[in-house]
């Protein structure tokens, strides 16, 4: 038996050890109360940032379809003005 005791790596099983021990204690402290409040207050926090994003999208699109009007619409009017000059000749 003492001899079996010898062949062991104590650093590594304190190690893991340590490892497990770590690990249990984080899944506790994560799945307490005080974590959810967290995560609940992380998540609208997200949420929130998510409308003021999607406000500006939505703002950004408006202002680059109404370019894109107005720019077809200033190729309409050169075409048509060209073309005006094109038959007077």
């Amino acid at each position: 038996m003492l001899k079996c005791l010898k062949c062991v790596d104590w650093k590594k099983t304190g190690i893991f050890a340590a490892g497990v021990a770590f690990g249990t204690a984080g899944i506790k402290l994560l799945s307490s109360k005080d974590a959810k409040k967290v995560y609940t207050s992380c998540t609208a926090a997200f949420l929130r940032a998510k409308d003021s994003v999607m406000k500006t999208v939505t703002t950004v699109q408006e202002n680059a379809e109404d370019i894109l009007a107005d720019a077809k619409q200033i190729n309409e009017e050169r075409a048509e003005k060209e073309a005006a000059a094109q038959f007077e000749e």
